[in-house]
């Protein structure tokens, strides 16, 4: 996706949580594209100087130029807007940056239409284990009728993969011990750098009291007012921490999604965190069902996320709530308007009333619903009526785009 970007689009900006490995990747598209590139990383005090001091110099180069950390001198950012201006060859920059660049208050000015923005998250399952990861276009494509294979994981086995999570220095480490070393020096790592960065905090503590809070709930929908009493902080100040948390990627804010087709749902956002490996870090001594099933949920929904930014279907996730307390945990859309429903079970059984919640939506979508699935800790696909089955959540991983019965 880089590699295409570079060849046809003035400004490539690779963003995404710290430890996702941009600055690799980035190196390599770069090297790839223009071997003799100019590289620039803002980690470095020297560099960050010079940026300050004097942009335009900064910036003089004839031809492509890396920049790493772009977010750390948004001065830089009018720059660049000026010389792709000029000079619109494609491949002319390619920035990285650990917060969502365009949500910063302190950038000038955007860049539509100059810039293509690919979002790196943790390593999915497939990207890890070498699966094909074809769950999304395979369910569009073909519906309850896609093959999967049967599964010898169990609900152990996926709150292991899990709590592992998916950032590489994390998966590569090989004891749960090691791996809560990583995690604590990571969140260590966010407060005292990322956060500073964008935001002015006068008081950290309470943003890790919200963090620590949010991770008991991820998979949750998300209640500023709740949060405001459970934490004795003001509703505004949850939402700019809440907002600020998903500008450097700590979390996600999964939107509701509604048609005219079930005008009762409720426009609540689902909360997530983008590494379900972090989130169980936080929560690790609090064993319930709630925090269990938070925790799969949280699993799954970033498995369907990362594989929608290389899907060719390229869907729309959402979740769905109604006043009538049906829920589907995620609803994907592509641009025809159909739809995929997936319930997350945290079991290694399926009874029918799982399907409650989706059969209520298929009745009121009618041709408009592709299909729906309970994705569940057991080991075999089974069907629960039309368009309608169980499948392991190793299908996510393990489903090729092309396979169906």
């Amino acid at each position: 996706m880089v590699a295409e970007a570079l060849g046809d689009t003035r400004v490539v900006i690779l963003n995404g949580a710290r430890q996702t490995g941009k600055s690799t990747l980035a190196e390599l598209c770069l090297r790839d594209h223009q071997p003799d590139g100019v590289r620039r990383y803002l980690d470095d005090p020297r560099t960050r100087a010079s940026a300050d001091a004097d942009p335009v110099a900064f910036l003089d180069a004839p031809g492509a130029m890396l920049i790493d950390e772009v977010q750390r001198v948004p001065e830089l950012w009018l720059t660049i807007k000026h010389i792709v201006d000029r000079d619109p060859r494609p491949g002319r920059f390619l920035l990285t940056g650990s917060a969502r660049l365009l949500g910063l208050s302190q950038l000038p000015d955007s860049l539509p239409g100059r810039s293509e923005t690919i979002e790196l998250f943790p390593l999915s399952q497939g990207e890890i284990t070498g699966g094909p990861d074809g769950f999304v276009d395979a369910v569009f494509a073909h519906g309850s009728r896609l093959r999967a294979a049967a599964s010898t994981l169990r609900r152990r086995d996926y709150l292991a993969l899990a709590t592992r999570g998916g950032y590489p220095e994390a998966v590569r480490r090989e004891t749960p011990r090691r791996r809560a070393q990583f995690f604590r020096s990571y969140l260590d790592d966010i407060m005292s750098r990322d956060v500073h960065q964008v935001a002015d905090i006068q008081r950290i503590s309470d943003m890790r009291r919200l963090i620590g809070t949010l991770a008991a709930q991820s998979g949750g929908l998300l209640n500023y007012s709740r949060l405001s009493s459970d934490l004795a902080l003001p509703a505004s100040t949850v939402r700019d921490y809440v907002g600020l948390l998903e500008l450097i990627y700590l979390i996600r804010l999964i939107p509701a999604w509604s048609a005219n087709a079930t005008t009762r749902a409720v426009a609540t956002p689902k909360l997530v965190f983008n590494d379900a490996g972090l989130a169980g870090h936080l929560v690790s001594g609090v064993t319930n069902d709630a925090t269990t099933g938070g925790l799969v949920e949280t699993f799954v929904i970033g498995e369907l996320a990362r594989q929608i930014t290389w899907s060719q279907t390229m869907p729309r996730l959402h979740h769905y709530r109604d006043r009538d307390g049906y829920e589907v945990d995620a609803v994907l859309e592509d641009n025809a308007g159909r739809v995929v429903a997936v319930e997350v079970k945290a079991a290694e059984t399926v009874r029918t009333d799982d399907f409650r919640s989706i059969r209520v939506l298929q009745r009121r979508l009618g041709d408009r619903f592709r299909a729906g699935f309970v994705l569940y800790c057991g080991d075999q696909q089974l069907p629960f009526g039309e368009n309608l089955a169980c499948l392991p959540i190793s299908a996510l991983w393990t489903t090729q785009p092309g396979e169906e019965r």
